[in-house]
């Protein structure tokens, strides 16, 4: 391939991109839940024929985008590409077809030039309600946990299946809320295959199979290249998290070769009798995620980027869980995997350190300490049926909510972690007012958490205190689903742990981290987040920037002496003798 043609090649690939980002803009903008369009928690991505990834938006988090370029296989098998018909859009929530549990629709539209099927457009998007109990742990099968759609048309040459739609409407809470998504996720992959036909049609293609094979060849070369930079060996580590009724352990042993990373789940816990299992789908996308943070950030990602990158997951185990078993916060140990993972390549790096190897810039940059991991985002619920009162106590309003939230996420080798941030998930907090405008909840309190970031020479980001109550003080429900309230992030490289987060009530009583729970007339539910690890030793802080953390109020003067060693003035600057004095003796 001559210069010229690179630089075309480089074009279309751009331009792809560009497509599918605009497939992801049409269903955040058209979708009728919060989740989607205040969260982005949702995927878009273009597939060849053979049901493989080339692009995908870069709005989307990693748990739907890397499942969802499995899932489009599934829907291959069932209906073979030269059975699809323009006008034709496919749809599951089934969570072993699809990104893993059942709140999560996808849906596949196969895109058509000059009369034939070039490719498929294929998104996802969390919906708020699926029926059943709920977007909670409380469920013992996924029979209890809500709908299940198998593949089936959701559109027929340009027909609504309207009869399943009316399936879909009776099992529901939300019916016209629920129905508005799917008609959205279906309209952002016509926006896809009408954005694609333009690009076609512009750059002369008359299929996608030559930019395809050079999409996927480069993107597997450049993966493998970066790997190239890494030590041969195995390294092991462990984590411990909250899980439902008893604590969850997760193994992984990583091994770095040269046709790729192997990551062997052997050892982890048994599938749990609650809602918290994983399917493997969601497994992979977290692992592949997590090591594509390290090794390879800048490569796009699609079939070829992820193919180096492999996992064997004991069936049975938590990671693993097959079905019936119960699904609906998979998430919740989906997104510890990354701190897993890392755990295992920072083992890496620093056996390159010690050998004296020369460990290369793109390897030293990555291996945060452990953050919160889990989105800490309650299902918010009420009506009288969830109260439990009679109606001399006042109207209770039914309505039923999902709210996004994040603790701090770990520091980083050379810089402080992110405070209430998601990772991995990267799903955006939801701002207040869209949760009040949509649900009849108030927010009383959403601040930083102050010390809550474990202490390093590069300090963890801190969680977030968070107070909410029913509108006229009504009673709710919440469906809890957190973690790391028993097993805090562990910091790295001398860096202290995060902060464990606590559920409760304003009023002091303790509630438990999973499973629903009522927040009585007139008190209110309050979500202390967990802070992420420290990285580094915390006596190695500047006082400087210990002084700005405290004037800033991210950490108070007694934190600051007892973790990091620095002494205040009455006037708040630091008493640099003192300070000296009390680092000498812990020195």
């Amino acid at each position: 391939m001559n210069p010229l043609e690179k630089i075309h090649m480089q074009l279309m690939w751009n331009r792809l991109i560009s497509v599918v980002e605009e497939q992801a803009q049409t269903l955040i903008r058209t979708s009728f839940s919060t989740t989607v369009r205040e969260a982005g928690d949702l995927s878009a991505g273009i597939f060849d024929p053979e049901g493989r990834m080339l692009a995908q938006a870069v709005t989307g988090t990693p748990g739907h985008v890397n499942s969802m370029a499995e899932s489009v296989s599934h829907f291959l098998e069932k209906h073979p590409l030269e059975s699809m018909k323009e006008g034709d859009c496919f749809l599951t929530n089934d969570p072993w077809l699809a990104t893993g549990h059942l709140h999560d629709f996808t849906t596949v539209t196969p895109a058509f030039h000059q009369g034939r099927a070039v490719g498929l457009f294929s998104s996802t998007s969390h919906v708020v309600d699926v029926g059943g109990r709920g977007f909670g742990p409380d469920a013992r099968q996924v029979f209890e946990e809500g709908l299940n759609i198998p593949i089936l048309p959701l559109i027929k040459k340009g027909a609504v299946n309207h009869d399943l739609l009316e399936i879909v409407r009776a099992n529901v809470r939300e019916p016209v809320q629920v129905q508005g998504d799917l008609f959205s996720l279906a309209a952002c992959n016509d926006e896809g295959c009408r954005r694609l036909t333009e690009m076609m049609e512009e750059f002369g293609l008359n299929d996608l199979k030559t930019l395809t094979d050079h999409i996927l060849e480069v993107s597997k070369n450049a993966t493998l290249k970066n790997l190239s930079e890494l030590p041969r060996g195995k390294w092991h580590n462990t984590l411990d998290v909250d899980g439902y009724d008893q604590p969850v352990h997760l193994e992984a042993l990583l091994t770095i070769g040269d046709s790729g990373v192997d990551i062997d789940f052997k050892g982890t816990s048994k599938a749990s009798g609650f809602g918290i299992n994983v399917p493997p789908a969601y497994t992979r996308a977290y692992s592949a995620f997590a090591v594509k943070c390290i090794v390879a950030p800048e490569i796009p990602n699609n079939a070829g980027s992820l193919e180096p990158i492999r996992t064997t997951i004991p069936k049975g185990s938590i990671l693993n869980a097959p079905r019936p078993f119960p699904v609906a916060v998979r998430h919740v140990i989906g997104h510890m995997l990354p701190d897993l993972i890392f755990g295992c390549l920072h083992q890496a790096s620093e056996e390159m350190k010690e050998n004296q190897q020369g460990i290369g810039e793109r390897f030293s940059r990555g291996m945060p300490a452990e953050g919160a991991g889990t989105i800490w985002n309650p299902q918010l619920r009420g009506g009288q049926s969830y109260a439990g009162e009679s109606d001399d106590q006042g109207e209770i309003l039914d309505f039923n909510i999902v709210t996004f939230n994040s603790g701090g996420t770990g520091a980083r080798p050379n810089k402080d972690g992110l405070s209430a941030t998601a990772f991995p998930s990267g799903v955006r907090t939801m701002p207040v007012e869209a949760t009040e405008n949509a649900a009849p909840v108030l927010f009383r309190r959403k601040e930083y958490r102050p010390d809550s970031g474990g202490a390093g020479r590069w300090r963890g980001g801190l969680g977030q205190v968070m107070e909410i109550e029913g509108k006229d003080q009504q009673p709710f429900n919440v469906l809890a689903m957190f973690d790391r309230v028993h097993h805090p992030p562990r910091g790295r490289a001398g860096g202290e742990e995060g902060t464990t987060g606590r559920v409760s009530l304003v009023s002091g009583k303790k509630l438990r981290v999973k499973g629903e729970q009522t927040i009585p007339r007139g008190d209110r539910l309050k979500l202390e987040l967990p802070g992420g690890g420290g990285f580094g030793n915390p006596y190695n802080r500047e006082p400087e920037r210990v002084q700005e953390d405290f004037k800033d109020g991210l950490i108070s003067a007694e934190s600051a002496t007892k973790h990091y060693g620095v002494v205040f003035h009455e006037d708040g600057q630091v008493d640099e003798e003192a300070t000296l004095k009390m680092r000498k003796n812990r020195t």
